[in-house]
Formats: structure tokens, sequence, C-alpha cells
């Protein structure tokens, strides 16, 4: 594995605890998770970009936005008590899908 997907994973790591920060920070009301929100997500966006200089943009996007909606929509459900419905669980399918079909067709390139 090279630098560069280990920059992604990890920037995929660091949205998800952005984005719980933003849950747990109660509309900015709780200072630290407030803080951190803007920690977390600074630190994701500084690493999805070092990935960039290796990974094509489309592929390195669609692997951090489609793994982090999956990894939220679970905390969602497992955490926060989100409901499950059909619904919600075809459309991570289709986003887990998109993000497989995307690499496919680079790697085809």
């Amino acid at each position: 594995m090279t630098t560069a997907w280990i920059y992604l994973f990890c920037a995929i790591g660091l949205e998800v605890a952005g984005t719980l920060s933003m849950k747990l920070s109660d509309g900015f009301t709780r200072p630290l998770p407030s803080l951190l929100l803007f920690v977390f997500y600074g630190l994701s966006f500084s690493l999805l970009t070092l990935s960039l200089k290796r990974i094509d943009v489309s592929i390195a996007y669609a692997i951090w936005a489609g793994m982090g909606t999956v990894l939220i929509t679970s905390a969602g459900i497992l955490w926060f008590d989100e409901a499950l419905s059909t619904l919600k669980a075809l459309s991570v399918v289709l986003v887990v899908i998109g993000v497989i079909g995307l690499n496919l067709e680079s790697a085809g390139h």
C-alpha cells in the first residue's frame, strides 16, 4: 500500500471523527467537540489533498465520501439509535456499488 492510500484512509477516519464531533457538539454548545470538529476536518482535508498527488481525484473523493457515508451511517445506527430502514440500507449499498464502479473504470484506463 502506497503512502497516498494510507493518507486517504487516515483522511476517511478523520472525516468520520469530525462528523461524530459535529453531532456531539450539540449545535456548537459543547466546546471540546466543537473544537475537535474543526481539527479533525482540517486534518482530513490536508491528508486528502496529499493523497491526490498519486490518486485520481475522482477515485479519491469517491472513496473518501463513500466510505465516510457508510461509516457515519453505521455509527448513527449503532451509537445514536438511528433507524435502519430498507431504503437506508439499499442506499448505502448503492453508494458502495458506485465507489466500486468508479474504481473498476479507473483500473481499466
